[in-house]
């Protein structure tokens, strides 16, 4: 199943995901909360603050689906293109990249000023964004 629950603040998945996704899960809310910082997750992985391609990149190689950081416009050649059975990259090349795992988007934006990464119930404009996704997912 790819039901993802969220209580306000963690997402969990039905056990029936794949691995990499339960990863994903794992990862996006071991971040929730950090602040934003513009470059944070680049320099290292592991950081105190992430920018949005840093909590994009720390999931996803988190999740064994990356091998290294990238900067938002280089989520354009990032997995295949269009929308993922679990995982889907949002990208707006050179200004904002967030993701969506099971439909529940983890983003930068959306909440506060200087706010970094966090689960987001409310939607979004998709204006101008393009859906990447890893290969199989």
């Amino acid at each position: 199943s790819s039901s993802i629950r969220f209580d306000g603040r963690f997402a969990s998945l039905a056990s029936g995901a794949p691995a990499a996704v339960q990863h994903a899960v794992y990862a996006a809310n071991k971040i929730q909360n950090k602040p934003y910082l513009r470059g944070g997750g680049h320099a290292s992985v592991e950081d105190s603050a992430y920018d949005c391609s840093g909590s994009v990149s720390y999931v996803l190689i988190k999740a064994g689906l990356l091998r290294a950081p990238l900067a938002s416009g280089a989520f354009m050649n990032y997995g295949e293109a269009g929308q993922g059975r679990f995982i889907t990259v949002w990208v707006k090349p050179g200004e904002h990249v967030f993701m969506t795992i099971c439909g529940l988007r983890m983003d930068t934006s959306g909440g506060s000023v200087g706010e970094g990464p966090r689960w987001r119930v409310k939607s979004r404009s998709m204006a101008g964004f393009v859906a990447r996704h890893p290969a199989g997912l």
